[in-house]
């Protein structure tokens, strides 16, 4: 990977405005008056995650963090807007395979704040808070600072519940950066035909109780009532037993699981523990034992890039409502 000149390094700091990762303002207004005047529809101001930047044209040079991240990019055609990616939890959906296969990946997981630089993006956009991790050195004040404009999944800042409308906002907002709004349209038509479909199926049908496992030996970490997830088992067709839990994710006792008796048990699929594993390690938990979904071995399995906010969603509702609900798609 060739490395950012330190002189273009330099420039692109100078023209950059520090912006704080809580609720400052990133503009490239200086660089990009120098570079001509504004593209057509351009400039755009997106006020995301508490910082605001204005696009005085759309990305050239785009760098995804995170699987949802890359297949909302690649979903609205803009993969020769992108020279690099990094970080999937799954395979790349089929339908994006060609296209990704043409982007650099710039790290298996996140890439350190020099490899993020040697890529000379200028945007990052993030699907999860820990990719602008300041820790780490990639906070968006650091990448305003070196000239890079940053964007993150609203999931991760939410002001409201996590609906399907969020997914139509955060595809939206990715599509008027870089300029593709009709894109949007068309992509949001396909993604509301499928949740559509899923409604008709199950007009009328009784609520399933779910208990969502995502992992955990001595406590078990839970979709709660704040993420995406928790719409998603509506609209399958579900109760999140746990959506009382004010948070996305979090932790329960085993205890307060058999309390809450589950008719099915959704397990997230991902890492190094096997679906099988986890199967394994519920049937055995003592204190399940008398719970209805572990009772009639009723699980149903989606994979982690279904359940976060992005294009995989409505597949990933349609699939756990047919496996909850398994009658109503003969």
């Amino acid at each position: 990977m060739r490395k950012r000149p330190v002189s273009l390094l330099t420039a692109m700091a100078a023209a950059a405005l520090l912006v704080s990762g809580c609720g400052g303002s990133a503009t490239r207004d200086d660089a990009a008056q120098a570079a001509g005047p504004a593209a057509e529809g351009f400039p755009v101001t997106v006020a995301n995650c508490g910082v605001k930047t204005t696009y005085q044209r759309p990305p050239q040079r785009a760098v995804s963090l995170n699987q949802h991240a890359t297949e909302v990019l690649l979903a609205l055609g803009l993969e020769k807007s992108m020279v690099g990616t990094a970080y999937l939890d799954d395979r790349i959906l089929p339908e994006y395979q060609e296209a990704y296969d043409g982007i650099e990946v710039i790290a298996e997981q996140y890439p350190s704040f020099e490899a993020l630089l040697a890529a000379e993006p200028d945007l990052a956009y993030g699907g999860f808070a820990s990719t602008f991790d300041e820790k780490e050195g990639r906070g968006r004040a650091a990448l305003s600072k070196a000239g890079i404009n940053s964007y993150l999944n609203i999931e991760e800042c939410p002001t409201g519940p996590v609906t399907m409308a969020a997914m139509d906002r955060e595809i939206r907002n990715v599509a008027r950066i870089f300029g593709v709004p009709d894109r949007a349209e068309q992509q949001l038509r396909k993604l509301h035909g499928t949740l559509e479909a899923v409604e008709d199926k199950l007009a009328g049908a009784k609520p399933v109780e779910v208990f969502v496992y995502d992992s955990g030996d001595k406590t078990a970490f839970t979709a709660g009532g704040a993420g995406v997830g928790n719409e998603m088992i509506k609209r399958a067709g579900g109760v999140n037993l746990f959506a009382d839990l004010d948070k996305a994710f979090g932790d329960v006792s085993f205890e307060q699981v058999a309390e809450r008796m589950p008719e099915v048990v959704v397990i997230y699929d991902y890492g190094d523990q096997t679906v099988e594993d986890k199967k394994r390690f519920l049937l055995a938990n003592p204190a399940l034992k008398d719970v209805p979904a572990i009772k009639n071995r009723r699980f149903a399995v989606l994979p982690l890039s279904s359940t976060v906010l992005g294009v995989r969603v409505p597949s990933g509702v349609e699939s756990l409502a047919r496996q909850i609900h398994p009658e109503r798609f003969k």
